[in-house]
């Protein structure tokens, strides 16, 4: 089975908390001993967007803050990377989807952040997923699925238990604000239209419990939401 699974930097590193990061390294090892084909993309969290703002108050441009959010999801990346054994991943952080798909077909874990401006890295494991034809895709977010509304400001949100990734797409563009580095959503416009095309089956899950991004990929079995394929 080959899978990715995109970690938000909000649920790995919502602060610089070592258990934090050795909870998802044992799940990643957990998945690499099941014998899954594992890529793994990080985000960057709120260091991220710390870094976005600051520079942001110093003048820099879009381009240069998308560079500098691409930096932090990779420096996530080494700290997860550095809490695996040896033996199962990738010495390196993958800058590219061939590197990257290299590292699979080697049967190693792929860990890696940000590939080019523009693309968050829902987008990342999003296109990840395809270009390696994995047969599923996990995102841990800091939300426990898509729901109808942002739940974080309106109490009777209800969430999806399974969506369509043509509704997906439409219900991100309804409610997303595109251009700026550093915006926060559960899963954005870009990664749900590469969902759209690829016809690739997608949990979205809660990533504050690790353990239910091992259940997801195991068993199936998790509280979150389906993002099923159109001809499914």
């Amino acid at each position: 089975m080959k899978t990715v699974v995109s970690i938000g930097g909000s649920v790995l590193v919502p602060d610089l908390d070592a258990d934090r990061v050795a909870a998802y390294a044992d799940v990643v090892e957990s998945l690499a001993a099941a014998d899954q084909t594992l890529g793994v993309v990080v985000g960057g969290g709120p260091v991220a967007r710390q870094y976005i703002g600051a520079a942001r108050s110093l003048g820099a441009n879009e381009g240069e803050l998308d560079q500098l959010g691409i930096d932090t999801t990779r420096l996530n990346a080494r700290l997860l990377l550095s809490a695996l054994d040896g033996d199962i991943a990738a010495p390196t952080i993958p800058t590219d989807y061939e590197e990257a798909a290299t590292t699979l077909h080697r049967d190693a874990v792929a860990v890696m952040g940000g590939v080019v401006p523009g693309q968050t890295t829902d987008a990342v494991a999003a296109a990840l997923a395809e270009y390696v034809d994995a047969d599923r895709l996990v995102f841990a977010t800091s939300v426990p699925g898509v729901f109808d509304a942002d739940p974080n400001e309106d109490p009777d949100a209800e969430r999806y238990d399974e969506i369509r990734a043509s509704d997906l797409v439409e219900l991100v563009a309804r409610g997303e604000s595109l251009g700026a580095a550093g915006s926060n959503a559960p899963i954005d416009l870009l990664a749900t239209k590469v969902l759209k095309r690829s016809s690739i089956t997608a949990a979205v899950v809660d990533g504050s419990d690790p353990t239910a991004v091992e259940r997801a990929v195991l068993d199936d079995d998790y509280d979150g939401t389906t993002i099923l394929p159109d001809d499914d």
